[in-house]
């Protein structure tokens, strides 16, 4: 029996992010290919464990009361006590609770992890959390029956805790986008190449300061469109806002795949300003989107949307490249093509999860 149990996500269908958007793939595509799958989902509230299925998949539905990072601990502590009482192979995505992965060694159960971005790393923690963060992912090596990097980088990382066989590199997928619903910009008061995107969460690691004060610096004539929540109590997130032109639009967090897709697809280029990372699923869905790429310069970055892309290391090296391409139609012409051909050659679904599907058959 091929039996999977994936973790670690808050469940399908997909709302809340890559992972999420991944599982969701992956679930379908195993279930197609006769694979009892199961996904653990986290509820708001209380009560007991339950259980349905959706689109063939089962799914275990655990309510949690606690809210942010403690929900999510009780959460995954109760998916693992669950998982590890059943046979069948087990894939974790993220070490964020390792520790709770020995639970299956016990048992004797098989445990796959995608050990996602170095998380420990990231700006936005504070001591304590980076401590946690650096000791899962080394507990998470030890544990783990085998470790899936999303990104060259990320093995090359990971390696340096356990043996370079141990690991697997299988990146992140994206749909292709090739038309969408142009009537969904007249809600934001946009049209159709008038305007950049930016997709991620308002972070100092995420460049979205230096992005806005950049686009902020002079008039564009074209505006900039800055997707997430924007909380009136998060100092940075109010830095960001009071940084912004006139030019530059925040219409806060948007989840609404097709309205979503539909914004990139329209947009003149796409900003990616992922400092710290593997591959970056916002990133990827631009390539499949067929964006112009303008993205923060680091390893992570070039290796994903490759040298059809443009970067920048700080505010004044983007106000440069800002200025050398907004206006310029032929380079951004040829920057989509090498966004649509850096797709195709790494990051289409049935690529990635035929991958996915070879490693779980070797641990069957």
């Amino acid at each position: 029996m091929k039996t999977l149990r994936i973790l670690g996500t808050r469940g399908i269908p997909a709302a809340h992010g890559g992972f999420e958007t991944f599982a969701e793939h992956l679930a379908i595509y195993l279930a197609k290919k006769d694979w009892k799958v199961t996904v653990y989902c986290q509820e708001d509230g209380n009560g007991e464990i339950f259980e349905d299925e959706w689109r063939g998949i089962r799914r275990v539905r655990i309510p949690v009361s606690v809210a942010a990072s403690g929900g999510t601990i009780i959460f995954d502590w109760k998916s693992t006590i669950h998982a590890a009482g059943e046979k069948g192979l087990v894939l974790t995505l993220g070490y964020n609770t390792a520790i709770f992965c020995l639970i299956y060694r016990l048992a004797g159960v098989k445990n796959l992890i995608n050990m996602d971005g170095i998380e420990w790393q990231r700006q936005k923690w504070g001591i304590v959390a980076k401590t946690w963060f650096y000791l899962n992912e080394w507990v998470g090596g030890w544990l783990g029956n085998q470790l899936v990097a999303d990104h060259p980088e990320i093995k090359k990382h990971l390696s340096t805790r356990v043996r370079p066989e141990k690991v697997t590199m299988i990146p992140y997928g994206a749909d292709r986008i090739e038309q969408a619903d142009a009537s969904v910009l007249q809600n934001y008061g946009l049209v159709a190449n008038g305007y950049a995107i930016l997709i991620a969460r308002a972070e100092p690691e995420n460049s979205i300061l230096e992005v806005v004060s950049a686009w902020s610096s002079k008039r564009r004539g074209v505006k900039l469109v800055v997707l997430g929540n924007y909380s009136p109590d998060h100092d940075y997130q109010q830095e960001v806002k009071q940084a912004g032109s006139d030019e530059v639009i925040f219409p806060g967090a948007i989840y609404d795949k097709e309205v979503v897709g539909a914004l990139r697809f329209f947009s003149r280029f796409y900003i990616n300003g992922h400092q710290v990372g593997g591959t970056n699923p916002s990133l990827v869905e631009a390539l499949g989107a067929g964006n112009a790429v303008l993205a923060h310069d680091n390893r992570f970055n070039r290796w994903v949307a490759g040298q059809g892309a443009c970067y920048f290391k700080d505010k004044e090296d983007c106000i440069k490249v800002l200025d050398s391409i907004l206006a310029d139609e032929s380079k951004l012409s040829d920057m989509r093509e090498a966004s649509i051909k850096q797709y195709f050659e790494l990051f289409t679904w049935d690529h990635v999860l035929s991958d996915y599907e070879k490693m779980l058959l070797e641990w069957l």
